[in-house]
């Protein structure tokens, strides 16, 4: 990880596949055993999410995770940029930011993306 360009400058391994960190929380289970599919992403955005979706044929797209000013905003991008006409929301309060700051920041860039915020 930490030899990638986002290791090299975000270097704080993470998330790697398949270590501590990197599974789905045990409350969390229930949900993923439901859930229409479940999208590896090797990096903040994922462009693997966009062909997943569009199979769904969603009337609308709602995300939530961590970090909002980094992986949330990435993949609202892709999928805005990918179903423009598709509404897309993010809820705010089942997100967290690297710091307080940088999420309130992420949110309003978000917003003026046209990504709705709840």
């Amino acid at each position: 990880y930490l030899e990638t360009q986002e290791g090299k400058n975000l270097p704080v391994p993470h998330c790697i596949k398949p270590e501590k960190g990197w599974e789905i929380a045990p409350s969390l289970k229930p949900f993923v055993e439901k859930a229409a599919a479940v999208v590896e992403k090797p990096t903040f955005g994922s462009l693997e999410l966009p062909k997943v979706i569009a199979g769904l044929e969603p009337e609308a797209i709602e995300l939530v995770g961590l970090c909002t000013d980094i992986c949330v905003i990435a993949n609202a991008m892709i999928l805005k940029a990918a179903f423009p006409e598709v509404p897309i929301s993010v809820d705010a309060s089942c997100c967290a930011g690297v710091t307080p700051e940088s999420h309130e920041n992420a949110l309003e860039a978000m917003k003026m993306c046209q990504v709705a915020i709840r």
